[in-house]
């Protein structure tokens, strides 16, 4: 009777379960959407994606909860904002003070009112706009890891080009955000805008009424830059967040080179239920640490400077980091260069800062990894990450590229620096139009003779091991230092990367005398391959190895400590 009821029992539990309103609801939902979309599968494959565990995957993941809080923030801050350009006397009973009665823009009005009449609204604003930096901060740190580590290597040249992009709608989005309180700050970047747009010969001057809605400022601008602002690029972040992601998961994650890890594997945590608990407590300390630094640390104090006016003009105007490069340019050209030909202006002291160069320095970055594909031939998939220094000629571009960006954000607090510290602005000025040209060529040099530096004294700890400063005589009255060997762990970092070599240009002629069709093309391809490849350290093979380490004085001196640690054992024992 016993045996009996046990058996049944769990019939009756399933019974039981199976009947529950919860969980026949749940039971339902999920066999509808396994029967339509194949969720289960789905869920089943993503489920055990494994992710490796290293502090650098997380760049990608701060970028990607700055964005969130970016959401969050930025709909509550919509409720209350006002995108008109309506001219309106601020309330003589409001704050801040100094406000009372001036006149200026709903814009700003409800800018001002969101930070000192809304509960919570300053905190909302000040979160907001730290989070915006962080995302570009985390972006770039983001870009400039999978640059120096070669993760952008097939298969995933389509998703750098995708990341690219959300680093150029990350900068439309902070544009045109802090483009919309209408206060003096951001309407001198917009009156920047209109420069720009304008120095673009024959189509500049429409292009500038057409965007502004008539001559600057005009009427139009705030109200358009809000649209694009909460609705179109945040729209196309979010499609491409997706694409990216999706990208990562079909091509499986990179991960640093290892013992035990190859092309077909990955080394890591599954996504559920480790990864997911690591990314969620993640995303709170973002969370939590742009709650503070908005409650904290006071950021675009619009009031300070005060309604936008054409007619002010003063110095110590920057605006936000990422977008510093543009004015760091715009103030380094000479303004000498602008002509008139055929009856129309062509401002080259516009076009070229704040056109040819970023668009110069956006289109390397944006096709750098095809370039190095070209060159070197190489069509395999990579999933394992580079070692910056074994690869010195892409490590010392990224180093060149930075160098210059960051030249030009220096320059463009130049009056910063020259207040600051008693100098000529004049003198800066020259002193970073000098730096432009030669610091990337500097960089380039100096960083690609480190990484070949340091790739000698890798291929030498191989060979002969830590330094101990340990001297041994033998009895032949020889001297030689005591080197420890490398674990196996050490050695395998140190010699597993294969050496990319120069592509070699085959004969002009074939066996008949014929001209070889390519050739010229190919002699091309040649030089670029050896601008990247030339210059290189072999790593150590096997035989080297094994000759360095087979001499028969370590092997001595390796059986007497064998020997003397006996020893101590056995007298311990006694």
């Amino acid at each position: 009777m016993s045996a009996t009821a046990t058996s049944r029992s769990p019939t009756r539990r399933r019974s039981i379960e199976h009947h529950h309103p919860l969980t026949k609801a749940a039971a339902g939902t999920a066999d509808f959407f396994d029967s339509r979309v194949g969720a289960g599968k789905m869920v089943k494959e993503f489920a055990r994606k494994v992710f490796p565990d290293h502090w650098s995957f997380l760049l990608g993941e701060i970028a990607l909860y700055s964005f969130v809080v970016l959401l969050l923030t930025g709909t509550f801050l919509t409720m209350f904002f006002v995108p008109s350009m309506t001219e309106v006397h601020y309330p003589d009973d409001a704050f801040p003070v100094a406000m009372r009665g001036v006149e200026m823009s709903e814009a700003f009005a409800s800018t001002l009112n969101m930070s000192f009449h809304v509960r919570g609204g300053l905190l909302m604003r000040q979160i907001h706009h730290w989070a915006a930096l962080l995302f570009m901060a985390s972006i770039v740190t983001h870009m400039m890891r999978v640059f120096f580590t070669g993760a952008f290597r097939k298969p995933r040249e389509l998703n750098w080009v995708v990341g690219f992009t959300l680093m150029i709608l990350g900068l439309l989005a902070g544009f045109t955000g802090y483009s919309l309180p209408d206060d003096v700050l951001s309407g001198n970047g917009l009156r920047i805008t209109d420069g720009v747009v304008k120095s673009i010969p024959v189509i500049g001057s429409y292009m500038s009424y057409m965007i502004f809605g008539g001559e600057f400022p005009g009427t139009e601008i705030i109200p358009r830059l809000f649209t694009a602002h909460i609705l179109l690029v945040p729209a196309l972040i979010l499609a491409l967040i997706a694409v990216h992601l999706v990208l990562i998961v079909a091509h499986k994650h990179t991960q640093y080179p290892g013992p035990g890890r190859t092309n077909r594997n990955v080394v890591g945590y599954p996504l559920f239920p480790v990864y997911v608990a690591k990314a969620g407590g993640f995303f709170f300390v973002v969370f939590g640490v742009l709650a503070i630094m908005g409650a904290t640390l006071a950021i675009n104090s619009v009031w300070v400077y005060g309604p936008y006016d054409p007619s002010p003009v003063g110095a110590g105007a920057q605006p936000d980091w990422y977008m510093l490069f543009l004015e760091g340019s715009l103030r380094l050209m000479p303004g000498q260069t602008e002509w008139v030909w055929g009856g129309y202006t062509i401002s080259l002291n516009v076009l070229i800062p704040a056109v040819v160069i970023p668009g110069l320095l956006f289109t390397i970055l944006a096709v750098y990894p095809f370039i190095e594909a070209w060159a070197t031939g190489d069509k395999r998939e990579h999933h394992l990450l580079d070692r910056p220094r074994n690869v010195p000629t892409r490590t010392g571009v990224g180093v060149a590229v930075l160098t210059a960006f960051i030249i030009l954000v220096l320059a463009g607090s130049n009056d910063i620096i020259a207040t600051h510290f008693g100098l000529s602005i004049n003198a800066i000025t020259w002193v970073f139009r000098v730096l432009f040209f030669a610091g990337p060529v500097i960089g380039f040099i100096v960083t690609k003779r480190m990484c070949l530096a340091l790739q000698r004294r890798d291929r030498e700890l191989v060979l002969h091991g830590h330094e101990t400063g340990r001297v041994v005589r033998f009895a032949s009255g020889e001297y030689i230092e005591v080197h420890q060997p490398l674990t196996d762990h050490e050695r395998w970092l140190l010699v597993g990367h294969e050496p990319v070599r120069p592509l070699e240009v085959g004969p002009a002629e074939n066996g008949r005398g014929v001209s070889r069709p390519g050739y010229k093309a190919a002699v091309r391809r040649s030089k670029v391959s050896n601008f990247f490849f030339a210059d290189r350290v072999e790593p150590v093979t096997p035989s080297e190895l094994e000759e360095a380490h087979g001499h028969g004085e370590h092997a001595e001196i390796a059986q007497g400590d064998s020997n003397e640690a006996l020893l101590t054992n056995a007298s311990t024992r006694g």
